[in-house]
């Protein structure tokens, strides 16, 4: 029996958690007067944001352990170090350019779409507390406590010193007693606690999705109906196209296969809103579903949560000439260049929390002479989008995975090519 296997109908599951959140919600928010206030207060505090949040909290709870323990098991094992090189290269690489394509698609279609600004008033923004710049993002790789990395889920400083970790691990197996079997026994243990959270995934779903609509409705695009309606098109391209292309280009791989597969990864990112909280489910799906080998997705993964932002880079390109628009001002040529080059550069370190990329997108503003406070006509519908955007990343990671695995040697195709 495999005690690593994913709960049965979990895609099912989801989707019907899904649903009945969006109903259930949706009879609280649009009939008032038919439940007394205290109920629906009650329903909207203890049930959905509380269960909520605590379905969250637990998938946050495995993420750090599941990074660090991956990630040293993986780089210890490796028989040639130089390999590591390698793997980092490819995967850098391959997070840029498609970040890169994500950014013109979004530019290109916002132009060859016209997309045009709002009538709505700019609402304030307060930008969030934390050094955004590159001085900033550059120090946060290399943090002078490694405690303090892990307390304050400092995700780029957290994949450093498990690289560190694993390196030195690997250099001193044989004066350790062979210390990194151990860390792959833990990182076996997490992956079930993984498993075991997966299987309350319906409920926490259920509550997740209750917990928006009771906020916010589902008729939620108003006057940014066309800036809504041109990113989510602009995302689902990039999803299917690029993805696709880049699979069957690199690594000669069925791009159908690999989208059947990673649904139920989707799914969670979905629901998530977060690369970080979604990292234990692609790890999982990558190597037991897709087929790439630990010593790669161990890597690759992580890596991915933390620099390969395409959604969040297109809703820049997109909401940046929403804004422009909206303040009766026109973009150059070299302000496009900006906002591409920019985009690819916030992507490295941005938080793989939910709705991150406003922190960047201030950035992207402010280069090319845009009032800031104008953040505030997207803050409205940003949550449905961040949702669909994480959804697209978590599947880029994967796409990475599987490319750089297969170039590596790193890949079993019959695993690839089962049904599950």
């Amino acid at each position: 029996m495999n005690t690593l296997s994913a709960p049965e109908n979990l895609t099912r599951n989801v989707l019907i958690g899904m649903g009945l959140g969006v109903l259930v919600a949706s009879i609280f928010y649009y009939s008032p007067n038919l439940f007394p206030q205290s109920l629906s207060v009650g329903i909207e505090k203890y049930i959905f944001n509380l269960g909520g949040q605590i379905f969250k909290n637990l998938l946050m709870l495995v993420v750090v352990p599941l990074v660090f323990f991956s990630l040293v098991s993986g780089i210890s094992s490796l028989s040639n170090m130089v390999k590591l090189g390698s793997i980092a290269t490819k995967t850098i690489g391959l997070y840029l350019l498609t970040t890169a394509i994500a950014v013109s698609l979004a530019l290109f279609f916002g132009w060859a779409l016209a997309l045009s600004g709002s009538a709505g008033e700019v609402a304030p923004y307060t930008p969030p507390p934390g050094d955004s710049s590159l001085y900033g993002t550059v120090l946060r790789i290399f943090p002078n406590n490694m405690f303090g990395a892990f307390i304050e889920n400092n995700m780029l400083g957290i994949v450093f010193i498990s690289i560190l970790f694993g390196i030195a691990l690997n250099l001193t197996d044989d004066l350790t007693d062979g210390l990194s079997k151990s860390f792959e026994r833990f990182n076996t243990v997490f992956l079930k606690i993984v498993l075991l959270i997966m299987s309350f995934a319906p409920i926490g779903v259920f509550c997740l999705m209750g917990s928006y609509v009771m906020d916010k409705g589902v008729d939620i695009f108003g006057d940014l109906a066309e800036y809504v309606l041109i990113l989510i098109f602009v995302l689902f391209f990039h999803l299917v196209f690029t993805y696709s292309l880049i699979l069957k280009f690199f690594a000669n791989l069925n791009p159908i296969t690999f989208f059947k597969k990673m649904r139920n990864v989707a799914l969670f990112a979905f629901s998530t809103s977060s690369s970080a909280a979604t990292i234990p489910v692609t790890l999982k799906t990558v190597t037991d579903d897709l087929g790439v080998k630990k010593d790669v997705s161990s890597f690759v993964v992580p890596v991915g949560a933390t620099i390969n932002m395409d959604g969040t880079a297109i809703m820049q390109g997109l909401a940046t000439m929403f804004i422009a628009s909206t303040v009766g001002v026109d973009l150059t040529l070299v302000q496009y260049g900006q906002i591409v080059m920019l985009a690819i550069v916030t992507s490295i370190g941005t938080a793989a929390v939910p709705s991150a990329g406003t922190v960047t997108l201030a950035l992207i503003l402010g280069s090319v002479g845009l009032p800031l406070d104008a953040i505030g006509l997207i803050l409205a519908v940003d949550r449905i989008l961040d949702m669909i955007r994480t959804a697209i990343n978590v599947c880029g990671d994967a796409a990475v995975s599987c490319i750089v695995g297969k170039s590596e040697g790193e890949f079993n195709q019959e695993v690839f090519d089962s049904k599950n």
